[in-house]
């Protein structure tokens, strides 16, 4: 059965022999399929214009409102709306912008291109964000929203010391950096696909747009452009599945394809944990992954904060997750659609496809070569999702930079004027980073196991220390650091080997059998494809290390070094007499474990706002 899915050896003789004929026979096919039209540029310049509108609209209303409330606190005024929409959002613009935020050009290309090379194991990632979801709304929502805090990181300064607030500041600022890259890439991989334009032009125009409405609008602007953009996107989506669909002979057609491809598959139960997927990854690895997103992420909980009671936080994060869910379905769906449309040519063996991640957009482009107007629709989708990802990073960075970075540190109270010019510089300072960064990303392999894994180098460590302060109150500052220290040493050690083996061709993964026998083309046969298995026998004789282990379980890796290294040197500290002493505020603590907590061994409730008030009192005067 799987030969029928692999080209024969005598049809690759003829078109090795054949070479130079069908290498113009493919490129004429790639550049007829690059029809961007004026009406694909039209939507494609709406979309960009309505996001710098938005920004244009809330940053001239914020500076009216400070302009003309000369009674109000100030720069806190202005820093707080900023920042957190002075904590007045409302629950669906925040549970929509949630949702955008983690449906970036990422999981729209990833995810088809994950389907259609490894099959569907993949899918089964939904129990894992109900998982996550489920210790979000218990465990932490509760304490961050208790605290009114505007920095997530603030946390680890009252739980610990300020030593671990500018170390999980740093820990979340390198994760940004390393994701952002990613997200910049990623569209302007599809609109290369395209336009035959170079990525390298479009990354610095897709990051200009986004960090002018960003550093100008604040999180309103933010929130608001995620509610444009996540429609385009919706938009778009839809409008392929269901055309696509149709085209290929209906749902039923699709599902049958994908079962002879080898592609739907019931959840693999193999224990192996050096699999990509597995259900059993899925229920342990994953949760861990999509729970650090959620709980320690700047951007994620920036957001929650921006809703005034905790039950509007709560109501917002099961928004998030049922919308997280449905959008992720229509991606698995694609997924199956676009092989079940190549499941007889395939693209990246003919080559008309050039990088795996360019699957769905050549699929875009093939299925609305007859519909002006469409094409630009579904690249200006990726573009939203894209937009809105970036806009989140950003201004959580601008946040942090301000928050962690300035103020603690300044010997005397930041003006208006400063603090105006701090959250928006290092929007501009992050943004041209990621520009730089982003041209290493086409190196590393496709864009989904990419982005998980250079985001848990330093996500483990820091989901690590949350969990520690939040979870485990025997815990010191002094364990916390070198825990978290030790984690992320660990963790960037694997994630580096882990993406080098990748990058080197050391290591491959065993991609599901394709086809090219009812290609209607002549094209030069690339074989590149099938050198999966003898790198597969290569990695059995070399023998698998701990990096070879599945990418989601990378995160749930570093947490465990991290919260083990903590507890013992917690222990040692204590017992030489080095520890922090003294008794934890029960808000402080995760309600499960603040019940464990004797009433005459913690500190009254009102004991944190004294503390937070010595911490800003301290900032103020430059201590």
């Amino acid at each position: 059965m799987a030969s029928d899915w692999l080209s024969k050896s005598d049809s690759a003789d003829a078109l090795h022999n054949a070479n130079n004929i069908s290498r113009k026979t493919i490129d004429s096919i790639g550049r007829s399929l690059q029809h961007f039209d004026w009406p694909d540029y039209v939507v494609f310049v709406w979309m960009l214009v309505s996001c710098i509108m938005v920004g244009i609209f809330f940053g001239y209303r914020n500076y009216q409102k400070h302009r003309n409330d000369s009674q109000a606190t100030g720069n806190e005024t202005e820093a707080q709306d900023y920042l957190v929409g002075s904590r007045k959002m409302q629950i669906f613009p925040v549970a929509v912008s949630l949702v955008a935020s983690w449906v970036s050009g990422v999981p729209m290309l990833g995810t088809a291109t994950e389907i259609y090379l490894y099959g569907t194991q993949f899918c089964y990632i939904v129990i894992s964000m109900v998982l996550a979801g489920v210790l979000m709304h218990y465990l932490f929502l509760p304490v961050f929203h208790e605290l009114r805090i505007t920095s997530t990181f603030e946390y680890l300064q009252l739980r610990f010391d300020s030593r671990m607030r500018l170390l999980g500041s740093i820990l979340f600022t390198l994760a940004c950096l390393l994701w952002m890259p990613i997200v910049i890439y990623v569209p302007a991989l599809a609109f290369n696909q395209v336009t035959g334009l170079s990525v390298h032009i479009i990354t610095p125009v897709v990051c200009i747009i986004c960090m002018f409405y960003t550093s100008i609008g604040g999180l309103k602007a933010v929130v608001w452009t995620d509610v444009i953009q996540s429609g385009v996107t919706l938009l778009a989506l839809l409008a392929v599945l269901i055309k696509g669909t149709y085209d290929v002979g209906g749902l039923e057609e699709v599902l049958n394809r994908n079962i002879a491809g080898e592609r739907l598959e019931a959840p693999n139960l193999d224990p192996n944990p050096t699999l990509r997927h597995s259900f059993w990854i899925m229920l342990f690895g994953a949760p861990v992954w999509v729970c650090e997103g959620i709980a320690c992420s700047q951007d994620m909980v920036q957001r929650f904060l921006s809703l005034p009671t905790l039950k509007d936080a709560r109501k917002a994060l099961k928004g998030f997750v049922v919308g997280w869910i449905g959008v992720n379905v229509i991606f698995f769906m694609l997924g199956m659609l676009v092989y079940a449309t190549y499941y007889r040519c395939d693209p990246l063996t003919t080559q008309l496809a050039r990088a795996k991640d360019q699957l769905l957009p050549l699929f875009v482009m093939e299925t609305f070569a007859a519909y002006p107007g469409m094409t630009g629709v579904f690249v200006a989708g990726i573009f939203s999702a894209a937009l809105s990802s970036l806009s989140s990073a950003l201004n959580a960075l601008s946040a942090i930079t301000l928050e962690d970075f300035f103020k603690p540190y300044s010997k005397k109270p930041l003006t208006e004027t400063q603090i105006r010019y701090i959250m928006r510089s290092s929007v501009l300072v992050y943004g041209a980073i990621s520009v730089l960064l982003s041209m290493l990303v086409e190196h590393l392999g496709t864009v989904m196991q990419l982005a998980m894994t250079l985001s848990s180098a330093s996500a483990a460590p820091l989901l690590g220390m949350f969990v520690m302060g939040i979870l485990m109150p025997w815990v010191n500052g002094t364990g916390a650091l070198y825990g978290g220290i030790l984690g992320m040493v660990t963790m960037f050690y694997m994630c580096y080997n882990a993406q080098y083996s990748i990058a080197s061709g050391r290591r491959t993964f065993d991609v599901k059998p394709v086809s090219v026998d009812d290609c209607s083309y002549e094209f030069a046969y690339n074989s590149t494809l099938t050198e999966t298995k003898q790198g597969e026998q290569e990695l059995e004789q070399i023998g698998k290390s701990i990096y070879h282990i599945s990418y989601m379980y990378f995160t749930l890796f570093g947490m465990i070094v991290t919260c083990l290294a903590g507890t013992v040197v917690s222990l040692l500290s204590n017992a030489r007499g080095r520890g922090r002493h003294g008794t934890i505020d029960p808000k402080l603590l995760a309600p499960c474990i603040r019940s464990t907590q004797s009433t005459g061994k913690t500190r009254t409730v009102q004991a944190i706002d004294i503390r937070r008030t010595a911490i800003n009192e301290a900032i103020a005067e430059g201590l």
